[in-house]
């Protein structure tokens, strides 16, 4: 029986954040996988939770996106058997996938994709659930295929790993797609992806979309700082349409222009359900269906990163990188 893994801590040090060390496994909870970790992706997020862990002299092991084999099974997960392979993108209370091993709870996760590699499956969980939640549950919208036909969507900061998805999945829901990008590579990405208009969130882009003939949007997705494009966004929504924003503003947000339109300003943060233990089962159902997406070639990885081992350097380097906002896609570590 497992008792200690060799997991990725944090520290107090600010120049050596991360610490490989030996740590108890906790007790498999009920409704828990044990999952033997393949692959992790790297977020954001891990960056951010890094920084405020070592801040307060807090212990904590990162990392969320995850896939890897079930080796072990709560006594009420009655849907996966001990072989299978899932992934998930974890929970910010629990111990992360920067580890040997993980506990998982089995209603966040689901069956891995068949057709792609362990660290493509893992570049997909949050980023996708991110995407999801905000198109389903905040934008009201059907996931069925082309339940969104007729419907226009502009993505500011369409080239990250949430645009990256959230393209491919409206495409998929039938919708046209405009997608933000401002270099000459993350324009071919976002193309690549399937967006039918590519802007540059750079320029004063409102002129140019009204230009274009594509003004109104019924939906808005700010994938980025929301400050510098929250008053386009309300020139540029259609009337009761739906601004979505997931990065916390640093400041207070003018949204007096969105009034006269009836449009509402929706937060997604894809830990909401778990931190709340809010229609926490909605998140593996949800990836349920991107695996049979992906499986199905309906959506393509965004894997475009790789690092190999779980060594405190090479993580840091990796999260360091990521939250520079200089990685289309997604980066993946593989635990080799």
């Amino acid at each position: 029986m497992i008792k200690h893994i060799n997991a990725l801590v944090t520290t107090t040090n600010e120049a050596q954040p991360l610490e490989l060390i030996q740590i108890p496994l906790p007790e498999l909870g009920e409704h828990d996988l044990l999952v033997k970790v393949m692959a992790s992706g790297v977020n954001p997020v891990d960056a951010k939770q890094r920084s405020m862990a070592v801040a307060a002299g807090a212990t904590r092991v990162l990392g969320f996106d995850g896939v890897g084999e079930v080796v072990g099974l709560g006594e009420k997960v009655a849907d996966f058997n001990l072989g299978d392979r899932v992934f998930y993108a974890g929970q910010l209370s629990r111990t992360g996938s920067n580890a040997e091993y993980q506990l998982v709870d089995a209603r966040i996760a689901a069956r891995a994709p068949e057709t792609v590699s362990v660290e493509a499956a893992a570049a997909m969980p949050l980023t996708f659930l991110t995407a999801y939640e905000l198109l389903h549950d905040h934008f009201n919208i059907k996931m069925e295929a082309r339940a969104a036909r007729g419907k226009r969507l502009l993505i500011i900061n369409g080239a990250g790993g949430v645009g990256s998805v959230m393209i491919q999945l409206a495409k998929w829901l039938g919708m046209e797609v405009i997608a933000s990008a401002s270099r000459p590579e993350t324009v071919a990405w976002v193309e690549q992806m399937g967006a039918d208009h590519v802007i540059n969130h750079r320029d004063d882009y409102v002129p140019l979309v009204k230009s274009m003939g594509l003004a109104p949007v019924d939906y808005l997705a700010i994938l980025h700082t929301p400050e510098p494009h929250i008053e386009a966004a309300a020139e540029l929504i259609a009337p009761f349409g739906h601004i979505g924003a997931i990065v916390e503003p640093a400041a207070p947000l003018e949204v007096r222009k969105m009034k006269n339109k009836a449009a509402s300003l929706d937060w997604e943060f894809m830990f909401a359900k778990t931190n709340a233990d809010f229609e926490v089962a909605s998140q593996g159902k949800a990836l349920a269906l991107l695996q049979q997406l992906i499986d199905s070639a309906q959506i393509t990885t965004t894997l475009t990163e790789r690092v190999h081992g779980l060594d405190a350097e090479t993580i840091r380097e990796a999260q360091d990188r990521v939250a520079s906002g200089k990685v289309m896609g997604k980066l993946v570590a593989i635990f080799d």
